[in-house]
């Protein structure tokens, strides 16, 4: 990965701070919609930065350019940043905030510019009182800045066609989905916040929301959009999502997205659940001006609740007067908790997932070791895993970009390779393969970690072993109701702390159903965040410990994953002591790589549990695979006893 030069696009932007009278302007990694993934047109950090990663947030002064992200992004960033970029390592006890970094390199009274569409407006307002203790502004600037030195070759937005997702696979209707929101809608505010994980609503009776009738929901993130009206989209890579907004009163519910995204098929389903359509682009203006017929329906509506993650432009245009701030809205507590169709569908993706990846391994394991190739390389081994998928029933595309990582590179958390700068697949080096599929009935997400010959060393397998065990601890929790991911994190990290070693990333995100694959608001994970949200049957999560070593003369560099989707249960406990008890059950089918185990770390419990998960691996996978082929025989090998 080699730095871009962005002394070009740096100085244009300076010039644009000077003739605005700002000293500093933000620039987030986030659209509108507060997207974690999003389409090119708005991939401005990336532009400024020449840093590509997901996560990150870039602040440009008139003399400085500073960088913050997280620890799944350190070594890229590291690689991509040019030097005119301080990279500031977010989370690290010596990384400054943005903040105080403002506050320590700006003049006094300095005016900090950013776009009010793409600030979170709870992120807005810390950032405003911190810039106003320390003496300066936050100004918002209506025209976006890296955009006018972008000009022309900034990407076009997308407008593709959306698509009605059918109940077969959504579990429940519109109608149905409406009546749950306006049901929390009625109900009197309670408690302000998200709710504790020890005091966590029913998944059917998410956080109450008002103080009185006639309030109305405004809703900004897609996948929220997207799963309270049965639509899907691809307006963003890899995320069945379309750019939309949408509010619901208790009389309305009102779409704002581009009509010519929509056929008579979704005209008729909207119609049928009487949903009003208006213009994407009228959002701000009719949120102003009030003139929709919701508005003038509805002239009870007293606050407008909406989330942390609604953007500063729609809370100006509405007033912070009529707004009424929840830290999770219903519909993305609703999303969470998978009905009983859209787990099943989680169950038959993921082995129709399984039986891809399994083919692919096969192949790659034939080429490699068997017919000795030596001119595959990563997109190769990429491109490659993508065909076998598209050969599933029900695929509808990838649900991210595939980290296909030999040695060295499999140490770079988020890692994408790209031709002609990646390197060949070394069957005698770590190979690390995270990917995942878009499924009508289902979104998947596996990592697995391989040494195709066999030969690794035994500091590579004393580090992948750790990570099975940390792996299978989570993987065979039971653990109590009102229990966070907050608390489970510490069982998938703990064989790596016996031994002085962690991973900078947190250790399960939860996963949409064909949605995004990174899916909130649960997690498991060390960030306080996690504290929030109490894991309840129907949730699924990823389980994804794992170990990144740099080269260092000791060792050479490698990178280990092991990810399943998991799904929380009811737990069959003997005794229910304070109530309910919960566990998970795995979705991934796919075996784990034996060559990379060192046994003598397994305890007999440990190698019991791989045991059983490889035999349901054979049981639910083989029937998909042809009798007697490589990738039959590949899963028979890969999923015998340990010790047989």
């Amino acid at each position: 990965m080699a730095p871009t030069d962005t002394t070009a696009h740096l100085a244009a932007l300076r010039a644009l701070l000077t003739e605005r009278n700002l000293h500093a302007y933000i620039v987030p990694s986030e659209d509108a919609h507060q997207s974690e993934y999003i389409a090119d047109c708005d991939g401005r950090r990336a532009f400024i930065s020449g840093f590509t990663g997901s996560a990150g947030l870039a602040v440009v002064t008139l003399d400085q350019a500073a960088l913050w992200t997280d620890g799944r992004y350190f070594l890229q960033a590291s690689q991509q940043l040019d030097s005119n970029w301080i990279l500031q390592k977010f989370g690290l006890p010596e990384t400054p905030t943005k903040e105080a970094w403002l506050a320590e390199v700006l003049p006094p009274s300095s005016r900090v510019g950013v776009d009010p569409t793409l600030l979170a407006i709870r992120a807005a307002e810390a950032l405003q009182s911190a810039l106003e203790n320390a003496g300066h502004e936050l100004v918002a600037v209506a025209d976006n800045l890296v955009d006018a030195v972008w000009g022309d070759d900034r990407p076009a937005t997308p407008n593709n066609p959306v698509t009605v997702l059918s109940v077969e696979f959504a579990g429940r209707t519109v109608e149905d989905k409406l009546a749950a929101v306006r049901a929390e809608l009625a109900k009197p505010l309670r408690t302000m916040g998200a709710p504790t994980a020890t005091a966590a609503p029913a998944p059917s009776a998410p956080k109450s929301l008002g103080d009185a009738t006639g309030h109305g929901l405004l809703l900004s993130a897609l996948d929220d959009i997207a799963w309270l009206f049965n639509l899907r989209g691809s307006d963003i890579a890899y995320n069945p999502v379309f750019f939309a907004y949408a509010l619901v009163t208790a009389d309305e519910a009102i779409l704002w997205v581009d009509d010519s995204k929509l056929n008579d098929e979704v005209h008729e389903h909207l119609a049928a659940a009487n949903v009003t359509v208006r213009p994407y682009t009228a959002i701000v203006a009719d949120l102003t001006e009030t003139h929709v017929p919701a508005f003038e329906a509805q002239a009870s509506v007293s606050k407008f609740v909406i989330d942390g993650r609604c953007s500063l432009a729609l809370v100006e245009a509405l007033g912070k007067d009529r707004v009424h701030i929840v830290s999770r809205n219903p519909v993305t507590s609703f999303k969470a908790v998978k009905n009983a169709v859209e787990v099943e569908g989680f169950r038959q993706s993921h082995i129709r997932d399984a039986a891809a990846l399994v083919s692919y391994f096969a192949w790659l394991e034939d080429e490699l070791v068997v017919k000795e190739r030596t001119d595959i390389d990563e997109v190769d081994g990429s491109d490659a895993l993508e065909e076998f998928r598209s050969k599933q029933h029900n695929f509808v595309g990838l649900s991210f970009d595939t980290i296909s990582g030999s040695g060295l590179n499999g140490a770079i958390i988020h890692y994408k390779p790209e031709k002609g700068a990646c390197r060949i697949i070394d069957a005698d080096h770590v190979y690390l393969c995270d990917s995942g599929a878009q499924f009508k009935d289902g979104t998947t997400d596996v990592t697995r970690t391989l040494h195709l010959k066999g030969t690794a060393t035994d500091f590579e397998k004393a580090c992948y072993t750790r990570v099975l065990q940390g792996h299978i601890a989570l993987a065979r929790a039971v653990f109590p109701k009102g229990t966070s991911g907050f608390s489970l994190d510490i069982l998938a990290r703990a064989p790596l702390w016996q031994v002085g070693l962690d991973f900078r990333h947190g250790t399960g995100h939860g996963v949409g159903h064909f949605l995004n694959v990174h899916e909130g608001p649960h997690s498991i994970s060390p960030r306080t965040g996690s504290l929030d949200v109490a894991l309840v049957p129907g949730m699924t999560v990823s389980n994804e410990p794992g170990f990144y070593h740099e080269e260092s003369e000791e060792h050479r560099g490698f990178g280990i994953r092991i990810e399943n989707v998991i799904v929380v249960k009811e737990a069959n406990t003997p005794h229910q002591f304070g109530g309910a008890y919960y566990a998970f059950e795995n979705l991934t089918m796919v075996p784990m790589d034996k060559n990379l185990i060192d046994l003598s770390l397994l305890s007999v419990d440990e190698k019991q549990w791989l045991d059983a998960y490889h035999a349901e691996c054979w049981e639910k996978v083989s029937p998909l695979l042809e009798e007697e082929s490589i990738a039959w025989n590949y899963l028979k090998k890969a999923t015998t006893p340990l010790e047989a």
